[in-house]
């Protein structure tokens, strides 16, 4: 049988994977992800060590799609070789902010001499660690520590100031795979 897409990627050594009711695992020891993957009109299989997506007809849309995943699922084998960190650093010109971490939550407290504190969540498997000005975020999973750190970023959003005065905040200083 033939198609006109057809993608294929090697699973890497040591580690196990399997799909099935739409859900794709993958383990090394005794890390372990997973997610929901879902393209109308492609077939996944695991096969011969590698993880075959293949369509019959298609068009550039589900080509992308394909990619779109392949590079999700290289994702989820990078992060069982090594975990992924963001670098954060906390920034106050007026007022000195308080920060900490509380179960699943990142509070920020005396954000611009404001009486309310501002929450952002930390999902599971991220791991947040305070250490002076510096804010660093883990975790195996990408979308999980990226996410994090956007919504620590996105808490001390400054509304209704001019940004080149109140240039309080906390900010994203390194993300894993780019080089600075």
């Amino acid at each position: 049988m033939k198609h006109k897409f057809l993608e294929e990627i090697a699973i890497p050594e040591g580690i196990t994977c399997s799909f099935s009711d739409k859900i794709f695992h993958c383990s090394k020891a005794s890390k372990k992800l997973e997610r929901k993957i879902y393209i109308p009109g492609v077939g996944i299989k695991i096969e011969d060590g590698k993880i075959v997506f293949s369509a019959k007809k298609g068009n550039k849309k589900t080509l992308a799609c394909i990619k779109t995943w392949c590079a999700h699922i290289r994702n989820l084998f990078s992060g069982l070789e090594k975990e992924f960190v963001y670098k954060m650093e906390i920034c106050n010109v007026h007022f000195p902010m308080t920060v900490k971490v509380e179960g699943s939550k990142f509070v920020v407290t005396n954000f611009l001499g404001e009486k309310e504190n501002r929450v952002a969540n930390i999902l599971d498997n991220v791991e947040v660690k305070i250490n002076g000005v510096n804010v660093e975020v883990k975790s195996i999973d990408l979308e999980r520590a990226g996410q994090t750190a956007a919504n620590i970023e996105k808490a001390t959003l400054v509304r209704k100031r001019d940004r080149r005065v109140f240039q309080d905040g906390i900010f994203i200083t390194s993300k894993p795979g780019v080089e600075a």
